[in-house]
This record gives C-alpha cells, structure tokens and sequence, in this order.
C-alpha cells in the first residue's frame, strides 16, 4: 500500500509519465494501473464515453489473473451502457459525481442506480467495494469513467476505499485526462489518415487496421518476452508499434484509382504497380522525427517480404525505389529480403496483415472460414512467414479471436 509521501510523488510524477504514451490502448492501461496502485485495488475498469452510451474499453483484474497460466492474458468482452441513472458508470457519467460504494450488493433500494451480477456470476468473482469516478476534461464534460474495484487491506481482505482517497483519485482522473485526450486525437489522426487511405482502397477500412495493430502488439510482446527484452523497452515499443502498425498501408494513397477500385485480380502489369505502396509508404516518413516515424517506414517498407525471400521491393533505395547496388535481379527488380534480413516489425505486420486479409471479405473472395485460415498460415509457416512466429501467434489463438471480435466490421 502506498503512503500519503508516496501518493503525492506519485501524482507529482504522473503528468509526465503519461504524456510519454502516446497509444490510446496504451494509455489505458497504465493509467488503470496506476490508479489501482494508488488506492491497492483489486480489479479496474475504464469506459469511454460516446454520445449517451459509455463503451467498456479496459479493465484488469489481479484475482482473475492469477487463475491463468503464466504468460495468458484476460479475454474480456466489450459492450455499451447507456448514460442514465441505472447502472453506477452511467449514474457517474450523468452526474459528474463520483461513488465511493462499501458493497454493491448493498445499495439503498432508494438509489436508482444498481450492481448488475452478471459479470461475477459468470466469472466466480466477488466484487465489493468499488470507488467510481467521472474523467471530466477541462471543460467540465465528461469523456469517460474510471473504475476501482474491492480495495484491499494489508492482509488482501477486501475493505472499503478510504473517504480520503475521493480527492486524491479526483486530483489523479484531472491528470489523466489530458493525456487521454491527446492520445484519442492521436488515435483520430491517424485514424483520418485511414480513411483517406480507405476513400482509395476500400479494404483500408478502420476495423482491419485497429485488428492489425493489436494482433502486432500481442506477437511482439510474445516475442520480446521470449528473449528476455526489459519491460521498459517492451512497453516502449508496444505503445508505437500499435500506432505504426496501423499505417502499414498508407502508401496506397499514391496507387491509381483504377488500380485500388478494380473489382477484381489484378494483372501481372497492374500487380507491379501495386507493389510500389510499399516504397511510397516508406518514403512517407523518410523525414524522421521520432521513433513512430521510424517504425512505421520500417512496416511500411517490409510487410510485404517473404522469410524465403520471394517478397517485395526487396533491398531498394527507398529515395529512388530503386535496388542496392548488388541487389539487382535480371528482371530489374531488387532481390527480396530472407529471413531475419526483414526486420522484426516487418516480419510481425507481414503475419497481421495477412491473417486478417484471409479473415475478411475482399472484392474478390469473401472471408474464409478460420480452418482454412489457420492452416494457410501452419503451411506458410518457414515460407511467407517466420516460423517462429506463426508459432506464438498459434499460441496466441485466444486473445486474437477478442481482437477480431473487438473491432469487428459490425462494431
């Protein structure tokens, strides 16, 4: 538990650390992390509001964690509420005031707000206290709620949250806000960049590129985990990965209509000139000022190689889109890069990409059945794709299938 000196260092350091994040998803979790350490809660949950529905975007829970096995990962459903005086985030939301609830089995009959069971009965959890509060931006609206669930005492025995903990939890949301609205501005951006790119190519849809970047961050983390990378530098990379990741197609901007909107295969001729989004999407942010812009020409320039090296553009300048002097093929092309030649992020985005590809509709197929998915990628395993990592992504199966179904096209 931390100390009152601990809670105001905490706080005093918070603005800081948060804007360093730049992902939304990011975002969230640590602050659903810090808050839970601030008041030693339990379990967390954040929702963001949209319109007069608050959406469950986030949540943690230590009880239920412990239950998995080393390395799993909670898969939690998403859904909306609306904003009225029903439920206890919807009453928080309507209101702009928080709750501090000792136990929300026992609520007064004369609140008009109660504690819906489902969620415990279906997980064997017990919640008990929950402390819930408004983030409200500067101008006083509120854009979401945050959720501490059953504060625990020196001994884990679930008490309620300290009275003196409202203001300082107020204190800590009014922080944690700005950096939430800039990472979902961040998040817009980019997401506005997708759809100029999806005005040009429909298959760059937002749902797809949400889908990639969180199938990315989970092989990644896998990955990284597995040759014992610091967790300062998994999570650093995790937060632009996702962002980056996102944009492994913006290239397509620079590709002809008649080429994007063909409602069909492409020719041999037409295919070739495809394959230059790759070295536009690269020369997007050749001028480099920050590590997103790096990671995002690394994807954008290699999502596209092969582990055998029948992929492409291969070993090109990326200013001229022409090969390295020693690279050059008879047909003029450069030869693909092999192996670990692709870098790990290419070679990450190159499994997504291609796994959510053959999950969805096309203008020349429709979306394949998971069987035959899953046993394109086994086979492509050691040939498109790294074999390593077809092996966490089998490994992963889980909390790929709560991605595809979080950011559904229907969503």
């Amino acid at each position: 538990m931390l100390s009152e000196r601990e809670k105001i260092e905490t706080l005093t350091r918070l603005g800081i650390d948060l804007n360093l994040i730049q992902d939304l998803d990011m975002l969230m979790e640590r602050i659903l992390t810090e808050v839970r350490r601030f008041v030693n809660a339990d379990a967390g949950s954040i929702y963001i509001r949209e319109g007069d529905k608050l959406n469950f975007t986030y949540t943690q829970n230590d009880t239920l964690q412990q239950r998995l096995n080393p390395g799993e990962k909670l898969i939690y459903s998403t859904f909306s509420i609306p904003v009225d005086e029903k439920s206890i985030a919807g009453y928080v939301a309507l209101t702009g005031q928080p709750l501090n609830l000792k136990d929300v089995y026992h609520i007064s009959p004369e609140k008009p707000y109660g504690f819906s069971s489902r969620f415990d009965n279906a997980s064997q959890y017990r919640t008990g206290s929950m402390l819930t509060i408004p983030l409200k931006n500067v101008n006083g609206h509120v854009i979401g709620i945050l959720q501490a669930i059953n504060s625990q005492d020196e001994s884990k025995n679930v008490v309620p949250f300290p009275h003196e903990d409202e203001k300082m939890v107020m204190l800590f949301a009014s922080i944690a806000v700005v950096a939430l609205e800039r990472a979902q501005m961040t998040r817009a951006i980019i997401l506005r960049m997708i759809k100029m790119a999806e005005m040009r190519d429909p298959k760059e849809t937002g749902a797809h590129v949400n889908r990639v970047g969180g199938y990315a961050i989970e092989l990644y983390e896998k990955w990284a985990y597995k040759y014992n990378f610091p967790k300062h530098l998994i999570d650093k990379n995790r937060d632009i990965l996702r962002m980056a990741a996102m944009l492994h197609d913006v290239g397509k901007v620079g590709i002809s209509d008649v080429i994007l909107k063909k409602p069909g295969r492409f020719t041999n001729e037409e295919y070739e000139i495809m394959k230059k989004h790759s070295i536009m999407g690269a020369q997007l942010f050749q001028d480099r000022q920050s590590s997103l812009d790096e990671i995002s020409g690394i994807i954008a320039l290699n999502h596209h190689e092969r582990w055998d090296g029948k992929g492409y553009p291969g070993h090109v300048d990326t200013v001229t889109g022409s090969p390295l002097p020693g690279y050059e093929k008879p047909d003029g092309n450069a030869i693909g890069k092999k192996g670990e030649e692709i870098p790990i992020f290419g070679r990450i985005v190159a499994l997504a990409d291609v796994f959510d590809a053959l999950s969805s509709v096309r203008v020349y197929k429709e979306a394949w059945d998971e069987a035959r998915v899953l046993s394109t990628i086994e086979e492509e395993a050691g040939h498109q794709f790294d074999p390593e990592l077809v092996e966490i992504f089998f490994s992963s199966l889980d909390i790929i299938r709560s991605i595809q179904d979080r950011y559904s096209e229907k969503a």
